[in-house]
């Protein structure tokens, strides 16, 4: 979906800026969010780990984060980065940063409804991509993003019915996620993750499967490639090197 754009520029960056009260270096924090959240290496990143390093950098740059440390604690020792482990954590701890999370991401949450519908879209040559996969594979969905937003967007232009299951952000990371998957007895070499971030290509990594990059701004022709990929997959003839190619046209996009 062609949505993550318009989700960072128009939710996530101004919802932290309004939580943490950051109206005077607006321009400057909006547009380092963005950079982290869409433009270099780190595009893709889960929501509350973008926050994290976000706020960071705001503590360090522009004024004290009160409590930060908390939230680094439980950004990197939980095993769910989502409203519902935050909440669990809250509970424990009433922790005033983690609290400020949790109402930044509902915000983000909200604002993310109120989007207009028609601008929210599959990319082009997306749908066909995933039909044509269906044909042969098995095709999951594994996001870091909410699973309502998913759902609803997905099913609004009829992409669904050529998904087999849905994992979003409340089932794990994403490497856990594929993990889960390939215990229902799928040989690595037949699996191959589509995404277009870096943790997707590390996700894919973490399990030893494939990795096709759909890159940012070239989406169209991504996918429009990716038929000649899945007849290699499908017939064994994908080959590393194949696979080191697309990587590094991948990384090199990103810089």
């Amino acid at each position: 979906m062609d949505t993550m754009n318009i989700k960072h520029i128009k939710c996530f960056g101004p919802c932290m800026v309004a939580e943490w009260n950051l109206d005077t270096y607006a321009n400057d924090i909006l547009l380092r969010w963005n950079q982290i959240n869409l433009y270099s290496k780190t595009r893709g990143i889960n929501r509350f780990k973008g926050l994290m390093i976000a706020l960071e950098e705001i503590d360090k740059a522009y004024q004290k984060v009160v409590d930060l440390e908390s939230l680094r604690k439980w950004v990197n020792s939980t095993n769910e980065l989502s409203n519902a482990s935050l909440k669990k954590e809250i509970e424990k701890t009433d922790n005033i940063c983690l609290k400020k999370s949790l109402a930044w991401s509902m915000a983000v949450n909200q604002a993310i409804q109120n989007i207009p519908q028609e601008k929210i879209l599959p990319f082009k040559g997306s749908k066909e991509g995933i039909k044509l996969a269906h044909i042969d594979c098995d095709v999951a969905i594994v996001s870091s993003a909410n699973q309502e937003a998913v759902v609803e967007e997905w099913t609004k232009h009829r992409l669904m019915k050529d998904v087999d299951i849905l994992l979003s952000q409340s089932a794990g990371t994403k490497a856990y996620c594929i993990q889960k998957l390939l215990e229902y007895g799928y040989k690595k070499e037949h699996v191959i993750m589509v995404g277009d971030a870096p943790g997707d290509m590390e996700a894919a990594k973490e399990n030893n499967i494939y990795f096709y990059p759909i890159l940012a701004g070239k989406e169209e022709q991504s996918w429009a490639a990716l038929e000649d990929v899945l007849g290699h997959l499908i017939n064994g003839t994908f080959s590393e090197n194949m696979q080191e190619q697309l990587i590094k046209e991948f990384l090199n996009h990103l810089e």
